[in-house]
């Protein structure tokens, strides 16, 4: 199959299909440019859509239903879906569209190029056959001028009235017309000569070059029009899994979609607390005076009732002057039992994270203090002074206010009295079950009791200056008793008595009797530790098995006992190589 030999004669044929061909491929192109900009479109709009129906600020309390929810990952999944679109069409105008308008620009050359040499391979076929034309042309005419001087002689020669003379002179044109008849034949054949061999190097070799570079140029094109059906093939099948995973999570979605769930969630949430209302008693009319003395029967409350069924916080109250005298409902005393209830949980919740960040910042601003009394050269002591004064100050008042929510919680759920303490003691005002369970975000808050007890065992150690890590602070610090002076401090200021408050009331960091603790596993001694002699370090030789009480709060410290003495104290965590006895994990 080659154009040279099979379609030698359709130059002009040729030169417009190929024409055609890179018009196509310009077409193919402005196919692809044009899907792009619909796949943009369609992600924009896709993405103007999720934006618009995304929950407002004002429906976060609605969006706690199953389909809400559902509704809320389908938005996202759709979010993705369309960045998919987006690199579908990203893909396509960098893979595609780029790499097509430049091959088309090559090709237009290319053609130009092949046509311009086709053309002078056809200009040089003309010139040689006009030569051959005027050669044919002058033997023509160099014939029919011969036959006419061989005419004229032969007229002449038989006419006896001419002279000799002029018998000659027709005899020598003649001879000149018959010769020049004669050298205008011969170039005519030199040139038929020339002209045959360069049609026969035209036909059969400079103009199937042409065309086989033609043919070259157009195969290129049409196989390259196939590689861009493919790649843009391939471009969707790439993000087909990932388009996929996304209606696979619209689909686990809707999956997560549960009746039963939001019927309980509404009973949750919307649930007052009220009893029904009673039956209405039947009223005797005994007259007009008996009414009168007649003790009225007490209302039922059904629009309280109904106030807490229907809605919490629809029925406005009343405004006006009279507002600016009202208390401020910190208590939450204007909700439905129920919801009352629900609202003081979640502030103990709140305040009992309050209350841990607050230890945490301060146990950091007294190991920083202890670090600085070992090594006054890295800083002063004094200066994170006004920073543990405010930052205690602050844990007092977050505390003060946790006591506060605890007593209304415990009012809520109509108990007398505050919840029984836990055996080991209510910490820094955080609810019983916080305080002892350990790696919980107050397991730190636990430890200002249990390491008080180490050096005094009972409520007097509260004061032990130079004993204990008061809230929370590391065995080296010594900054206990600084704490417990402030503490004495602030209630001197407060007009208690001293002694009593250590005694019968929860100082700022809540001690507490603790009586012993079980041990959670066992450690190995990595190295020897040497007590400091504050009362709250513990002596140990290397590879001795000591009890583990209490893990690393992240001071760095753990607490350990002595199995045969039941001395316990603390240690460096780095020093020990500890087992426990839930999950027998080596740290």
């Amino acid at each position: 199959m080659n154009w040279g030999t099979e379609l030698w004669d359709q130059y002009d044929n040729l030169a417009a299909h190929t024409h055609k061909g890179i018009e196509f491929l310009d077409k193919y192109g402005n196919f692809v440019k044009e899907r792009c900009a619909i796949e943009l479109e369609y992600a924009g709009k896709l993405r103007r859509l999720v934006k618009n129906y995304q929950p407002k600020r004002k429906e976060e309390d609605e969006y706690q239903y199953t389909p809400c929810k559902a509704f809320k990952m389908l938005l996202q999944e759709l979010g993705d879906f369309a960045g998919q679109r987006e690199v579908v069409a990203e893909n396509l105008q960098s893979n595609v569209v780029r790499e097509l308008h430049l091959l088309a620009k090559e090709l237009r050359e290319e053609r130009k190029q092949h046509l311009n040499e086709g053309a002078k391979q056809m200009a040089v076929l003309s010139t040689a056959a006009g030569a051959l034309e005027r050669a044919r042309r002058a033997y023509e005419r160099a014939a029919r001028e011969s036959e006419r001087a061989l005419e004229a002689f032969q007229r002449a020669d038989a006419d006896f009235n001419l002279s000799r003379a002029e018998v000659e002179k027709q005899k020598t044109n003649m001879k000149l017309r018959s010769q020049a008849c004669e050298d205008a034949k011969q170039e005519y054949m030199d040139q038929l000569k020339k002209t045959n061999e360069a049609q026969r190097q035209h036909y059969e070799q400079r103009l199937p070059h042409v065309f086989k570079q033609l043919q070259d140029l157009d195969e290129k094109r049409i196989k390259q029009i196939k590689n861009f059906m493919l790649s843009s093939v391939d471009v969707e099948r790439k993000v087909f899994p990932i388009i996929m995973q996304c209606l696979e999570g619209m689909e686990h979605a809707a999956n997560s979609i549960n009746e039963k769930e939001d019927t309980q969630l509404v009973i949750e949430r919307y649930k007052s607390g009220f009893l029904p209302p009673e039956d209405y008693r039947f009223e005797a009319a005994s007259g007009a005076d008996a009414t009168d003395s007649a003790p009225a029967h007490p209302t039922h409350n059904h629009l309280t009732a109904a106030r807490g069924t229907v809605s919490g916080n629809r029925i406005k109250k009343r405004g006006g002057l009279l507002s600016i005298f009202s208390s401020n409902k910190e208590d939450y005393s204007d909700l439905p039992p129920n919801q009352k209830k629900k609202k003081l949980q979640a502030k103990v919740v709140e305040l009992n994270k309050q209350v841990a960040q607050e230890q945490a910042a301060m146990e950091g601003l007294m190991k920083m203090k202890g670090v600085y009394e070992t090594n006054p050269t890295l800083g002063d002591p004094m200066t994170v002074e006004g920073q543990l004064n405010e930052c205690c100050d602050k844990l007092k008042k977050l505390k003060d206010q946790l006591r506060k929510y605890e007593v209304l919680l415990a009012e809520a759920n109509n108990q007398v009295c505050a919840p029984t303490l836990h055996p080991v003691a209510r910490t820094n005002g955080a609810a019983p079950n916080q305080a002892t369970s350990i790696g919980s975000n107050s397991e730190s808050l636990s430890r200002s009791a249990s390491e008080s007890s180490v050096s005094t065992g009972g409520c007097a150690g509260a004061g032990n200056a130079g004993g204990s890590r008061a809230a929370g602070g590391s065995p080296e610090s010594g900054l206990g008793g600084e704490l417990a002076a402030a503490h004495a401090e602030h209630a001197d200021n407060n007009e208690h008595d001293e002694n009593d408050e250590h005694c019968d009331h929860e100082s700022d960091f809540d001690y507490y009797y603790e009586p012993d603790l079980q041990p959670l596993g066992y450690c190995k001694a990595l190295y020897a530790f040497e007590a400091n002699g504050t009362g709250s370090t513990m002596r140990m030789e290397c590879g001795e098995r000591l009890l583990v009480l209490e893990t690393d709060a992240g001071d760095g410290w753990t607490r350990v006992r002595r199995s045969h003495t039941r001395e316990e104290g603390f240690v460096p965590t780095t020093y020990i190589s500890t087992t426990l006895y839930s999950d027998a994990h080596v740290h």
